[in-house]
């Protein structure tokens, strides 16, 4: 009869240094030399685990959590926690497990989604911690801007590729804000316009609609008529090259570097 499993295991391992002891549950080589079992996990790895970034979606549509899911699955540094289906469900998430990444997706509906994100800032009268991406099949920069008005850190559409997907939710958990590039109509164009080359008025004007003033408030702040503001705006907008005050208001965002946008 030969020699049963364990004994052999333990025979291999007093076969190396005399004196040191060895798990006799180790698995060997075929040289004799103990390794690790499989299925362990190092502790380089067991930290890595532990310190990856917690992502949550709300989506309309199942099957796209699914894909976020099998997508965190070949990112080390990013862990899939849960994808609760409805907006009230999003909220008891950011509440008790405090991702750190939540995708909304704007299929809920934009005005729908824009109170969601203006209730949870307000919960308890403390910010949440976690980060809010939008992302919907189109986003226009109306909207980008309002969701980033009410509390959201990233806006991203759904035809963003793997890359880009991946770079919006590793900012985002990281407490910065990241919007891709191509909400932004023109943004190549803006950059061979710098804000220099506007007159102070024009500065004034700009800094305005960058904080969402209207015509007519910004005719108030600066005692000039709303004609008067729209003459500058014109100008602005062939200056910079953008088109449209919510363009003008985005960019802004991006040139005082709230907004990140991927290289």
């Amino acid at each position: 009869m030969g020699t049963p499993p364990n004994d052999l295991i333990r025979q291999r391992n007093w076969a190396g240094k005399r004196g040191e002891t060895r798990d006799e549950h180790m698995n060997v080589t075929s040289s004799g030399n103990p390794v690790t079992a499989v299925g362990t996990t190092s502790t380089a790895e067991s930290a890595a685990v532990h310190a990856a970034k917690s992502i949550a979606i709300c989506d309309t549509q199942p099957v796209t959590a699914e894909g976020v899911r099998n997508l965190l699955r070949g990112v080390p540094d990013l862990k899939f926690l849960t994808a609760p289906e409805s907006l009230p469900h999003a909220a008891e998430v950011v509440r008790k497990q405090r991702p750190d990444a939540l995708i909304l997706d704007k299929g809920f509906g934009i005005q729908a989604v824009l109170d969601w994100l203006s209730e949870i800032q307000a919960e308890d009268g403390t910010p949440v911690s976690t980060g809010m991406v939008v992302w919907g099949v189109s986003i226009t920069e109306a909207e980008a801007l309002r969701f980033l008005q009410a509390g959201a850190r990233g806006i991203l559409r759904k035809s963003a590729g793997v890359q880009a997907v991946v770079a919006c939710l590793r900012t985002v958990a990281a407490g910065r804000s990241w919007m891709e590039d191509c909400v932004f109509r023109d943004s190549s164009r803006s950059d061979r316009y710098p804000r220099s080359d506007l007159t102070a008025r024009e500065q004034q004007v700009l800094e305005l609609v960058e904080q969402g003033f209207k015509n007519k408030e910004i005719a108030g702040e600066l005692g000039i008529r709303p004609g008067t503001v729209k003459i500058h705006l014109k100008h602005i907008f062939e200056k910079t090259g953008v088109r449209g005050r919510y363009g003008l208001a985005l960019n802004g965002l991006r040139d005082r570097g709230l907004v990140s946008l991927p290289a």
